[in-house]
This record gives structure tokens, sequence and C-alpha cells, in this order.
């Protein structure tokens, strides 16, 4: 810093609420290009200075330092460029008492960094590493501006979304959004925008929803699963965001996979018992009515002990295909678990869901299905127990017990019936 002239002032606000300089050193003048105020008498207007692009950036910085009214907190520091200066100021509010009246003035320190750092071509530099950087990335590099156009599409992002470079410069971002996604982007941006506090930002990057998890479109108009990293940018008086987007399709692919091998039978392909009582709680909750059944294969250890455990497979196989198409009305049949199986049956009373349950139980009876046996085909018949939700049920446990003593009714007069519960 020995070769750096250091830059003071001190800023207040006028009756009118307008910044005005009521003190300041020479290199204060010289680093805001206001030399031409050198003359003047303080309190000197502000704006009386200069009238770039970066005064005004600071002005700005100067009245949100005032309407936050956070005396004696540490000073915040802020960078101002414009084209080869580049200002370091930091930002006090100060308050203190003059002739018996309160005043509330910012202290402003700081030193030009071109002169510090040399930077007269540094600029080019940086830009020319930055732009290298941005296509090299693996990861699309995406920023749009203040009013949603796009600003930077980088040539992961070319590739991401199926569109040059050229063809989406200063189109608007939703450009690259599904249509069913566009009208809420702009109520999104800016919640982002005003909860965005990067001195507050933990180890994940910033998000523009809890997921982080968005849905991108391509030029062809195909949907991409994406993970964004969002970043707001202060530029020139202007605002920016930039985000990182990654292509995730295989892995949502693989949660999809995941999360159906999660709620589905692997031996049948059915959905399994956890997902059969959720499907009955939300069917529950509606009011309707609503028949389950519960089926048991007969004497199924028998066909093991018989024909062998593969053998056995099929026949459990062979049951699902069929009980899946058992009625053209909407129906869910499910796994139970081992030999066990269940249906839903939404807006069946009980007169249906027993005419469904029997018609199912003689088609096993007379083998009325086609199918491509592994060896010759197996017989087998079914025990069924129906009951109908009551008035009110709303508990899953509680229909489902009353199933399984319908059931168990059927196993006890035979077998190879229907009993309703």
């Amino acid at each position: 810093m020995d070769d750096v002239a250091v830059c003071v002032a001190m800023i207040g606000l006028n009756e009118r609420g307008n910044l005005v300089l009521t003190a300041c050193n020479d290199p204060f003048f010289q680093l805001t290009g206001g030399a031409g105020a050198v003359s003047q008498a303080f309190p000197i207007p502000f704006g009386a200075l200069t009238t770039d692009s970066a005064s005004r950036g600071l002005g700005e910085k100067l009245l949100a330092c005032f309407a936050s009214d956070r005396a004696q907190e540490p000073a915040q520091t802020y960078d101002f460029r414009d084209g080869k200066r580049w200002w370091r100021l930091s930002l006090k509010l100060i308050g203190h008492t003059s002739a018996d009246v309160s005043v509330r003035e910012i202290l402003v320190t700081g030193f030009d960094m071109a002169a510090k750092l040399n930077l007269t071509q540094q600029p080019d530099v940086d830009a020319s590493r930055y732009r290298a950087l941005v296509d090299l990335a693996y990861d699309a590099i995406v920023a749009m501006d203040d009013q949603h156009n796009i600003t930077l599409f980088n040539r992961a992002a070319e590739n991401l979304f199926g569109y040059s470079s050229a063809e989406v410069l200063g189109r608007p971002i939703v450009t690259l959004l599904p249509e069913r996604f566009r009208a809420n982007h702009p109520r999104k941006v800016q919640q982002f925008a005003d909860a965005y506090d990067p001195g507050a930002r933990q180890a994940t990057p910033p998000r523009m929803d809890e997921s982080n998890s968005v849905y991108g479109r391509h030029r062809d108009g195909s949907v991409i699963p994406v993970e964004i990293a969002v970043s707001k940018i202060d530029l020139n008086g202007g605002i920016e965001f930039m985000a990182v987007v990654r292509d995730i399709t295989d892995r949502a692919r693989l949660m999809d996979l995941l999360k159906k091998q999660a709620t589905t039978d692997a031996l049948t392909g059915l959905p399994n018992r956890r997902e059969f009582v959720e499907c009955i709680e939300k069917m529950l909750v509606t009011g309707d009515d609503l028949s389950v059944f519960i089926l048991d294969i007969d004497f199924f250890k028998k066909i093991n002990d018989q024909h062998g455990h593969d053998a056995g497979d099929e026949v459990l196989r062979v049951l699902a295909k069929v009980g899946a198409s058992m009625t053209d009305r909407p129906s869910l049949f499910a796994r139970w678990g081992g030999e066990e199986f269940v249906a839903a049956l939404p807006g069946a009373d009980a007169d249906l869901a027993h005419m469904i349950a029997d018609d199912l139980r003689q088609r096993y009876e007379r083998q009325d299905f086609e199918h491509v046996w592994g060896l010759k085909p197996i017989p087998f018949t079914v025990s069924i127990g129906v009951v109908t939700r009551e008035a009110g049920e709303v508990n899953v446990d509680a229909l489902m017990k009353r199933a399984d003593r319908a059931l168990y009714r059927a196993k006890k007069s035979g077998r190879n019936r229907v009993e309703v519960g």
C-alpha cells in the first residue's frame, strides 16, 4: 500500500434525502473522477462528482447503507469497476453528534485496485481466461440479466439444450424451460434474489428451490431433468444470475428404478404390500365406496413339495397375471406376501365385489386363461375373503383384518370359495 494513495470521504444526506459529500481528501476526487468539484465548498452534491455507471452503483450502495440503519456494524466492502478503473471501497455507517444534533454519515475508505495491481491490460487477460474456462467446463453454464434474457451460453449448454450460443443470446431464459414451468419462473427468480445471502451460504451451492432439481427443455421439445446451482452477481450497477446446469438424466432414471423397486414385487411385477397400503389410505380419505379382498392359494405348500419351488414361483406369476386383468373396472391387484394377494375395488359395493372375486376364483379353478408354462400346467384353486368399507371407516389395518377373517372362514369352510365379511 506504500505507493497507493488511500481515499477517505464522509457522505451524508441533505434535508431532501439526497447524498452529499461533507468531507474528503484529494485521492477520493481523483478516484471518482470528480476533480472538477475540488473548488466547490462542502457539502458537495454527490451527483456533481460524476455520472458514470460505477458512481451510480456507489450511490445505490450508499443509499442502501443509510436505509439499513445499522450503525457500528462491520464495514461493508464493495468493488466498483468502470472500464479500466477498479475501486475497492469500504462503507461504514457512523452515528455522531454535531452541535447537539444527531447526525448519521457514512465513512468511505478505499483505494484504486488498478493502480495497486498495475492492471492496465489485466482485464482483457482475465476476460480471455474466463471465456476459456467457461467453454471448457463440463457442465452447462447459463447467465441471464435482470430482464431474464440470456447473456451467456457456453459450449456444454449448446450440447445440453441443442441451441447454438448465437441462437439464444438475448432471448428469454424461459426458452430453455418446459411450457408448464414458464409462467411461474419469474416468481421463483424473485424469491431467490430476495433470499440470496452469499455471506450466510453454507457448503452447498445456492438453490432456486428445495430440491435443487428442475427440468429443462431441449430444442427438439424433449424434457431434460437437470440440477442447478445459481449465483446472483452485481455487475456494473446491475445484476446477473449465473447458473451451472448439470444433466441428471441417468440419475433420474436410476431414482425412478429404485422407486419402482421399492414399491414393486420382484417376482410378479405387481405392486407390493407397502404400495397397496398407501393407495388404500388415499382411497379411504375420499369417503367413496370401496371393497377389498384377500386371496390365498389353496395348499400352496403341496405345490412346492410336489413340483418344486420353481413351479411354485410360476404359479404365483400366473396368478398375478390373471389377477391384474380380473375386471375392466378401476382396480388394484397386489402381492400381500407369500402366496397371499390383495385387491382394491374402488366404487364397488359388497355384491359387485363378491361377483368379481368369485369370477376370478372360477377362472383359476377352470384354468380359464392363456399361459405358456415352463413345464406342464399346474392346477390350483384359491380362497378369497371380501369386505366393503363401513361408513366412516378410515383405518387400513382394521379393513384388512376384517378381510383376513373372511379369508379364514373361506378356508375353514372347505377352501376354493369366497366369503364376505
